[in-house]
């Protein structure tokens, strides 16, 4: 009786369903709608392949949940793994990866208490703080909603979230109830404020006043123990400043993830300046040149590299021995796909693409079964030691599951829908599938070995010529760009899209040519004067690094020769070692020396790079 009351108010619900207040500039593609071939294609399929239908011990993540945990926080592996899969399977539609699915689900609804929580923690022991259960909680709802989203409706499933998220308001909220600022292991507890995100999506697949009325509650609590995250946010506070001794840079930027889906359903003004800010901050103050922010100094040693640390200024600073976290790259990444499809600018993907070259593919292990959990530029390149547990020989850690969470996303944002027309936002080969705003059908190749070369043609298929705009992001690091539609320049501005609004027929042909070349970048001057001597060198949205598996002299002092505008005459070359993407011949005051990109760098074998090329003593 109770289960067809709940379905009954389940579609009483959809049917009034609130939209939007806010509505997105760009949506994603319908799922299956595109096909990424080369470059970034093999790094999903190895992940696929080896991580989400290889070594994940999925029965054992939902024993934790049938048998308790053993650590804190263990009951997010579960919900990370689901949702790197689902989104995969959005890509891919890939049986196999659909029948794991399928069966983890099914396992994992076995678990629910009887007071709809699926939890690691007994219900007597429910709203648990110090072992993470709400962080726990929110990634069961998450992982569960992408399952429903892009893999199975099965209202079987959205019943079984109502009923979580009912149990949380039971629990969680205004005295007598347990507050969501008091609960948690760190010392500011923004953790358990992240539910924020499960309880907005779930408002808008029910319409449920409840969902959002608790969503209104997390935000007049302010998201933290001590500090009001979203007055901050709207008061311009630097980002490392934000949580006092605590500003955990993973967590804040997943609540603030729950905050871009508030402001959709609310039109609040003052939340979006909140996201304005925390964007422009982040992307300035925080992000370093492989696309990942947070360190150990000079701020917060005590958070263990994991902290928002004034990173973008900092990360010369010879000092740091822990620093940008792989689940803090992931969620900057998720957060920009958010801020892309809210806003509809450019600047936004600028930070994702930089993200993916360099430190997401970075943190990668070339076998495709997990990311390294923290990454240095200088020095030990990637280190595995953090948060985590084994199952049996299988090491799992928070960013190992997040790394391929990063993967699955960039099918999801590569070429987008708008009201005006496709955008194409990422420019690895693909073929599209998508509408006109008509409705007619289209389609779309990319054609490129981007980014090993900025010249890229892309193709337009359709039955009937149609009038609509197809945008192109112009990259901000590509100064000088050429764009031709059938043989006609267009003028572009670097950092903006182009938007091209005509007549489109089928086998019309763009030819973009962004400027690759090689730009020597001058270190930041943060605080440890220590920082200061040293350069780094780029290729297009790629950053070049020593190799010191190529070289045993990789960390000694040197100046590459540049022009006046820091523009270096480099010759691509075929790389020394198999596994590299790229290498090139770097010419130096003293010789030439070989750069490879970043993400080549094998540091899994022990080796060391180098990214900020240390100077000669003046």
């Amino acid at each position: 009786m109770q289960r067809r009351y709940i379905l009954l108010c389940l579609s009483f619900g959809l049917f009034l369903t609130l939209s939007a207040q806010v509505k997105d500039r760009q949506y994603p593609l319908p799922p299956h709608s595109i096909q990424l071939s080369g470059y970034l294609e093999n790094d999903i399929q190895n992940s696929i392949n080896h991580w989400n239908k290889g070594v994940l011990p999925y029965g054992a993540f939902v024993d934790l949940f049938r048998n308790g945990r053993t650590q804190f926080a263990v009951g997010e592996m579960w919900g990370k793994a689901v949702r790197s899969g689902s989104m995969f399977y959005r890509y891919t539609q890939d049986p196999e990866l659909k029948r794991i699915l399928d069966e983890t689900v099914r396992d994992l609804l076995s678990t629910q208490h009887p007071n709809g929580s699926i939890s690691c923690s007994p219900v007597e022991k429910q709203p648990e703080g110090p072992t993470g259960d709400l962080w726990e909680r929110k990634y069961v709802m998450l992982g569960l909603m992408d399952y429903y989203d892009w893999v199975n409706r099965d209202p079987a499933i959205l019943e079984s979230l109502v009923r979580q998220a009912d149990c949380i308001l039971d629990q969680v909220g205004n005295g007598p109830k347990a507050a969501i600022n008091q609960m948690g292991w760190s010392s500011e507890k923004i953790e358990s404020s992240t539910i924020l995100e499960p309880i907005m999506r779930l408002y808008q697949m029910t319409g449920f006043k409840r969902y959002l009325d608790f969503a209104n509650y997390i935000i007049e609590t302010g998201g933290a123990r001590n500090f009001n995250l979203f007055e901050n946010a709207y008061n311009n506070v630097e980002p490392y400043k934000m949580a006092g001794n605590y500003p955990k840079a993973y967590e804040m930027t997943s609540l603030f993830e729950g905050v871009v889906k508030y402001y959709r359903a609310t039109g609040k003004p003052e939340v979006k300046q909140m996201l304005d800010n925390y964007y422009n901050n982040i992307s300035t103050r925080e992000i370093t040149i492989i696309g990942n922010g947070g360190a150990d100094q000079p701020y917060h040693p005590k958070v263990m590299g994991e902290a928002w640390d004034n990173t973008a200024l900092e990360q010369t600073n010879p000092d740091i021995k822990r620093m940008m976290e792989t689940c803090v790259g992931v969620t900057w990444m998720k957060f920009c796909s958010q801020m892309m499809r809210l806003t509809g600018e450019s600047s936004p993907v600028d930070q994702i693409e930089k993200y993916i070259y360099n430190g997401l593919l970075g943190a990668m292990k070339p076998t495709g079964d997990g990311f390294s959990y923290v990454n240095l530029l200088n020095g030990k390149k990637v280190n595995d030691s953090g948060w985590g547990r084994h199952f049996d020989h299988l090491h799992v850690t928070c960013c190992n599951l997040s790394g391929p969470i990063g993967l699955s996303y960039i099918p999801y944002i590569a070429v987008t829908n708008s009201d005006q027309g496709p955008v194409v936002n990422l420019y690895n080969a693909a073929e599209v599938t998508t509408t006109t705003p008509s409705g007619q059908a289209l389609k779309i190749t990319i054609d490129t070995d981007y980014p090993q070369s900025g010249k890229i043609v892309i193709g337009v298929k359709s039955h009937k010529p149609e009038r609509y705009a197809i945008q192109l992001r112009i990259p901000e690091w590509s100064k000088k760009n050429v764009v031709k539609v059938n043989g006609k320049k267009h003028d572009v501005t670097p950092g903006r899209y182009a938007v091209i609004d005509r007549e489109w027929k089928s086998n019309d042909r763009i030819e973009i040519g962004f400027e690759m070349v090689c730009r020597i970048i001058e270190a930041p001057r943060g605080s440890n004067r220590k920082g200061d001597n040293f350069e780094a060198a780029t290729w297009g949205p790629i950053v070049l690094a020593r190799d010191e598996n190529i070289d045993p002299d990789y960390n000694q002092q040197i100046k590459v020769k540049a022009d006046r505008r820091g523009i270096v005459k480099v010759a691509k070359t075929t790389p020394t070692r198999d596994d590299a993407r790229m290498e090139f011949i770097v010419p130096t005051t003293t010789g030439t020396i070989r750069m490879v990109d970043y993400a080549s760098v094998n540091g899994w074998e022990g080796s060391h790079v180098c990214t900020w090329l240390p100077l000669p003593e003046k």
